[in-house]
């Protein structure tokens, strides 16, 4: 199975992974499955790091690089067709980056794990996201 983990999943497995079902847990060192981070996750990582409303104990390259090297973690790129596929995308959430991320999630077919509970308003094969 494809996962697509949602940014603050990514920071919780490594910051706080107590924040995490122990079923999610789980999926993601599954080895059958394969996980993905997407590029916007990076993005928003760095652009929140650069306002001083995310504290990093790594460079984030090096974050990212050592989950790739450590736990094979696979970057998912932005596509044009993710970007043309948010025209269909209804406005539960406004945030450009989540809406990404579900976008993404739709387009390769994957499982989004997210903790976010407007994700479940979308047509989207969402694991977890709190009630």
């Amino acid at each position: 199975m494809n996962l697509l983990i949602d940014t603050h999943v990514f920071l919780w497995l490594r910051n706080a992974p107590e924040k995490i079902p122990t079923a999610i847990q789980q999926a993601y060192q599954d080895i059958n499955n394969e996980v993905y981070l997407s590029m916007v996750s990076i993005w928003e990582m760095q652009i929140k790091h650069q306002l001083n409303k995310l504290a990093l104990d790594l460079s984030l390259d090096e974050l990212i690089t050592r989950q790739q090297l450590e736990n094979d973690l696979q970057l998912l790129p932005i596509e044009v067709n993710h970007i043309y596929a948010l025209s269909q995308l209804p406005f539960h959430h406004n945030d450009p980056f989540d809406r990404l991320i579900i976008s993404q999630s739709q387009c390769e077919n994957m499982r989004l794990i997210s903790a976010d509970k407007v994700f479940k308003q979308y047509d989207i094969n969402l694991m977890w996201s709190k009630e």
